[in-house]
C-alpha cells in the first residue's frame, strides 16, 4: 500500500504561482508513476500532468501546457506539481496519485492510490 498526502494548496491571486507537493509512505515510490488530477465542481476529474517511474514526462493536459510542471525527487518520496501564471479556471481540489508499473498513462482509471486532495483557488 502506498500512502499519499498533498500539500501546498491555498488561494492564489490569477497570475501568480502555486507549488504543490506530494508526499508518499508506505512503500518507496520508485516502481510508481505519478499523476496530477484535478476536480471542479461540475467536472469529471480530469486528468493534469503525470511522469514515469524514472521521471519521464508522461504528458500534460492541453490547458495546463507551458504553465505547468510536473516533477519528483525519489530520494526524498516526493513529488511536486509547479503551477504558473494560474488562471481562475484552474481551481480545484488537486489531488496526486500513484500507478503500479511505472509508466501510468492519463487515465485516472491507471492509478490505484490517490491522495485525499488539496484545494487550489485562484481569485481574479
Amino acid at each position: 500500500q502506498v500512502q499519499l498526502v498533498e500539500s501546498g494548496g491555498g488561494l492564489v491571486q490569477a497570475g501568480g504561482p502555486l507549488r504543490l507537493s506530494c508526499a508518499a509512505s508506505g512503500r518507496t515510490l520508485t516502481s510508481y508513476a505519478i499523476g496530477w488530477f484535478r476536480l471542479a465542481p461540475g467536472i469529471e476529474r480530469e486528468f493534469v500532468a503525470a511522469l514515469t517511474w524514472c521521471g519521464g514526462t508522461i504528458g500534460y493536459a492541453d490547458s495546463v501546457k507551458g504553465r505547468f510542471t510536473i516533477s519528483r525527487d525519489n530520494t526524498k518520496n516526493t513529488a511536486f506539481l509547479q503551477m504558473n501564471s494560474l488562471k481562475p479556471e484552474d481551481t480545484a481540489v488537486y489531488y496526486c496519485a500513484a500507478a503500479p508499473g511505472g509508466y501510468g498513462g492519463t487515465s485516472r482509471y491507471t492509478y490505484a492510490y490517490w491522495g485525499q486532495g488539496t484545494q487550489v483557488t485562484v481569485s481574479s
